[in-house]
């Protein structure tokens, strides 16, 4: 049972407004605790400073893009538990194979609805409260 109040959640995605509609959505949710992240690499650093308890990170980006964040989460031993959704605007079944493969908890395909979140969320970190 998550206690969403007090999770922090990391946002990752190099499209300012796609940032704001997650962060939105998540405090729709009541989600208070959200940061974010313009790409794999800023978000891996913020990662390092504090502890989050779930990464929502958009998959194709400059720098470092969403699957290479995943593997280098999946590959540290302190962070290789934190729960990981990725969000793309594409549905192909190759990319969700690859994800899987990585490590990924859960995937969202944009655009999605407060309601898509939530329920993806919840598979991952269980019902919230």
């Amino acid at each position: 049972m998550a206690v969403m109040s007090s999770m922090w959640v990391l946002v990752v995605d190099d499209q300012v407004s796609m940032r704001g509609l997650a962060r939105y959505s998540l405090q729709q949710i009541g989600f208070r605790n959200v940061d974010d992240a313009p790409n794999g690499l800023v978000a891996y650093q913020k990662m390092q400073v504090r502890q989050f308890q779930l990464v929502i990170s958009d998959w194709h980006m400059d720098g470092m893009d969403g699957l290479t964040l995943l593997k280098t989460v999946r590959a540290n031993p302190q962070l290789k538990k934190t729960p990981f959704i990725m969000v793309t605007g594409q549905s192909d079944r190759e990319l969700v194979v690859q994800a899987v493969q990585a490590g990924v908890n859960n995937y969202i395909v944009k655009p999605f609805t407060v309601a898509t979140l939530k329920s993806k969320i919840e598979a991952v970190v269980g019902k919230l409260t």
